[in-house]
């Protein structure tokens, strides 16, 4: 061990150095310490929970911006008598949105700063955008306006990645996965909060209000951008030593702690932040594919059981006594024609069903078992390392997706959503950890923001399967699902890199610059 100590020392290897009680690492002098030094002296405080809260707030905007699809498409198909796959396309449309954001903002962060993407997009801050196209998608004359200004509302959404990179960054090492996990019981309260405005705005105002008030969230998180200090590990890693002290120095005032005796030092400086070809060197292509899969995976399957959710509960949870197509449109008028009884043709009509009383109830209790999931996983979570944390939330996820085949009723219906949404939702954030704190401060942001651009692929095709193939076949639907968050199981045990107690590297080769 003491051989292993030395080896790290001589190779200025930061990451298996341990910290000594002045928050320097042993072998280091102690007239410089590095950004990790920093922020592991001055802890988790009242800066990180001030921050943590308007990320938090800033998720439940945009959880409400996205989470809306799961309620209005039953109102907009008796507005404008939609099909299956029309009805499919506006979630889509929020969708190709996210993915076409995620991949720009994320490359643009690592070139330009986390904070500098808050104060360009729109104007003020990513969410004056969010608010703006999401108010005017309230006034949309035609369905086809609508899909475009909800694509709009999608690009707006493409900051969550952003937030939790900007969170991420400023957690102490002990803290970090606990905090980022605990994130999604914001994006949990937002999911909440849109089925209960739905509850009281749809019956007396309409679904126009409804998009009105989903929005007013996102100018809340707006004014406060502006509070949002640029991350420290990106000034270090641009070179911006002194405005990373500043930075450092007004964190230690508010948590009424003190940094590192000595001058701040960087790791080697680059100039090539954001490359995307640095996330298929050696040391990431293996991670990078394999993170691109399970993200593509749980985001399908986590999107798919909410849409899911709704069009069972539209069709009163009875699918199994009857011919596939019926319980999946809409409204059935189950007709057997006499001129092809012999055949035993059957014709599925969709007609316009608003949702019951009941089904709200039931897609508000499914929606809740996200803050139980999100608790479960971050239990699981400090017990075990992040590879089979994951494996064991998907895996979860899959077995009780399996058991709607069992057609047990409406009751259980309900107790396995609940129970399947509960593991995907904490298991949908764990790639949020591990990502951030797989990829270095130079390539963060883009391999992050790459991965849920990535991930949108799956996420457009998941309304097709949620809300077309599932009129057709509730067999196969539910094979998909569980049948891809289980390759996903497999996929997070065959990472290559465990990051559970690892410091975040800077630029991926860890040189210590004096």
């Amino acid at each position: 061990m003491m051989r292993s100590l030395k080896s790290a020392i001589q190779r200025k290897d930061p990451e298996k150095i341990p910290l000594t009680a002045t928050g320097h690492r042993k072998g280091q002098t102690t007239d410089t310490f590095t950004v990790e030094d920093a922020v592991e002296k001055l802890g988790f405080g009242r800066f990180q929970i001030k921050l943590y809260l308007l990320c938090g707030v800033g998720y439940v905007a945009i959880a409400m911006a996205v989470m809306i699809i799961t309620v209005l498409s039953s109102e907009l198909n008796c507005e404008w008598r939609l099909s299956s796959w029309q009805q499919a396309s506006l979630s889509t449309a929020v969708f190709i949105g996210m993915m076409i954001g995620s991949f720009l903002w994320g490359k643009f962060c690592d070139k330009y700063g986390r904070r500098t993407y808050f104060l360009f997009q729109g104007g003020i801050a990513a969410f004056v955008w969010l608010f703006f196209y999401g108010v005017l998608s309230a006034f949309s004359p035609t369905f086809n306006w609508l899909l475009v200004l909800r694509m709009f509302v999608g690009f707006g959404t493409a900051a969550f990645p952003v937030l939790v990179t900007l969170c991420v960054e400023f957690l102490p090492r002990r803290q970090r996965g606990q905090c980022v996990l605990f994130l999604m019981m914001f994006w949990a309260a937002g999911s909440c909060l849109e089925v209960g405005l739905a509850v009281a705005v749809l019956p007396t105002l309409g679904w126009r209000w409804l998009l009105v008030f989903t929005a007013i969230p996102s100018l809340i998180v707006a004014i406060c951008c502006k509070w949002i200090p640029e991350s420290v590990r990106y000034h270090v890693a641009s070179g911006q030593l002194e405005k990373a002290r500043e930075t450092l120095q007004r964190i230690a005032r508010e948590n009424k702690s003190s940094l590192p005796p000595g001058k701040l030092v960087a790791l080697v400086i680059t100039e090539k932040r954001g490359q995307f070809r640095d996330l298929f060197t050696r040391e990431f292509r293996l991670t990078t594919v394999l993170l691109w899969f399970i993200w593509t995976a749980i985001m399908m399957c986590y999107y798919g059981i909410a849409l899911m959710t709704t069009e069972l509960y539209q069709a009163d949870g009875n699918f199994c006594g009857v011919p596939d197509c019926i319980g999946y449109v809409d409204f059935i008028i189950f007709h057997l024609s006499e001129a092809s009884q012999d055949q035993n043709q059957v014709s599925c009509y969709a007609a316009c069903k608003k949702l019951s009383g009941d089904a709200y109830q039931n897609i508000f209790i499914t929606t809740l078992a996200e803050l139980p999931g999100t608790l479960l996983v971050m239990l699981i979570l400090a017990c075990l390392p992040r590879k089979p944390t994951m494996a064991v939330a998907f895996a979860g996820f899959s077995i009780f997706t399996f058991l709607l085949l069992t057609c047990a009723g409406r009751t259980w219906l309900t107790v396995f959503i609940f129970v399947a949404r509960a593991f995907i939702s904490g298991g949908s954030q764990l790639p949020y950890v591990y990502t951030p704190e797989v990829y270095p401060t130079t390539t963060r942001a883009l391999g992050t923001g790459t991965c849920s651009a990535v991930a949108r692929v799956g996420v457009i095709l998941t309304p097709f399967v949620a809300q077309v193939m599932l009129k057709y076949s509730v067999h196969l639907t539910v094979s998909v699902y569980g049948s891809i968050c289980l390759l996903a199981a497999g996929a997070s045990l065959l990472l290559p890199i465990e990051t559970k107690g690892r410091s975040m590297q800077e630029t991926g080769q860890e040189k210590l610059r004096r």
